[in-house]
């Protein structure tokens, strides 16, 4: 279960990377590694585990991703991960968020690398899984070159599996997590210099790489690129990884082919008490730079809301775009 590819990697996004995300994801990609959501360990250990963690196995492969601090509690947690079939279990050290400070886990925890090296051993004890760690290069006045080193250490010395690192530090106080998107600047150079010394660990980079481009510029110094805002808000980027990253021939991933095959996968989940704009709300951006791409999202986000829609939706949003565009030629 060690060897997972994680060349290009969606991050884990709040209210985005959810299952039905997932699966308009995989359609674009059969390479690229997703993941969860962050699932806190409190709530998969004692609330609904179904609802928290079910997924289509076509999603594979997936990452768990895992909030939380007390290294019992983690176990027991990527114990029902691994249960439930997901390939590899990360542990949340990167997030900002105030609801996650006043929980101790996320960013804050890059303050406390022994208690997180603990809760990495204990994942390891629960499972043949790959145990991750996502963490930022420091947080508030830490110094980025010993703060980050220190931490990396520690988890190397847990014997982590992967290191995800968010070239951005997190800023706890003073900044709001909306700020922090922007300030202070990315420093690529310092993930680079941590990958070389903790060569072979993996080490992959995250934070503002939003083209191919820049990802295969990335790819030449690191182990790895996780994308974030720029592959859930423009995910047709994702339909060229397979081919442009990989090599791997095929015919290209078309809008017509992932808006038949979302119609089928919302049609079944209807039947499953799903409502449609829980699936439509994730294909927004999918026409951006397309004559009509405007008319798309406005179908997908007005018409989806309404009482007794169905996969009738999509079509009509395809059919926009499709008149403007034979218009535009």
């Amino acid at each position: 279960m060690k060897n997972i590819d994680r060349t290009i990697s969606v991050a884990p996004m709040m209210d985005w990377t959810d299952r039905h995300c997932r699966y308009l994801h995989r359609l674009l990609s059969r390479r690229t590694l997703l993941f969860t959501e962050m699932v806190t360990s409190a709530a998969l250990v004692r609330g609904d585990r179904e609802r928290l963690l079910r997924f289509d196995p076509v999603e594979q492969p997936v990452a768990l991703q895992l909030g939380g601090s007390n290294p019992t509690e983690l176990a027991e947690a990527t114990a029902i991960g691994a249960e439930f079939g997901y390939a590899e279990i990360n542990l949340n050290v990167g997030c900002p968020s105030d609801r996650v400070q006043s929980g101790r886990f996320g960013a804050c925890l890059m303050a406390e690398p022994d208690l997180v090296a603990d809760c990495v051993r204990a994942m390891r004890n629960a499972t043949d899984r790959p145990i991750t760690v996502k963490c930022r290069i420091g947080i508030d006045d830490q110094d980025v070159e010993t703060g980050l080193d220190l931490f990396a250490d520690a988890m190397v010395e847990a014997k982590v599996d992967a290191l995800y690192v968010h070239a951005r530090k997190a800023w706890l106080n003073g900044l709001s997590p909306k700020e922090n998107r922007t300030i202070p600047p990315l420093d690529y150079d310092r993930v680079h210099r941590l990958r070389t010394r903790l060569a072979p660990l993996p080490v992959m980079i995250n934070g503002g790489i939003d083209t191919l481009e820049h990802a295969t510029q990335q790819l030449a110094l690191t182990d790895g690129v996780m994308m974030g805002r720029a592959a859930y808000h423009t995910p047709m980027l994702l339909a060229e990884v397979d081919s442009r990253i990989f090599g791997e021939p095929g015919d290209p991933v078309t809008l017509e082919t992932v808006m038949m095959e979302m119609a089928s996968y919302a049609e079944a989940q209807l039947g499953k008490g799903v409502r449609i704009n829980q699936i439509t709300r994730h294909m927004l951006g999918l026409a951006n730079g397309l004559p009509g791409a405007r008319q798309f999202r406005q179908i997908l986000s007005v018409e989806a809301c309404r009482p007794q829609a169905g996969p009738e939706v999509l079509d009509r949003a395809l059919a926009a775009v499709a008149a403007l565009s034979a218009l535009a030629v």
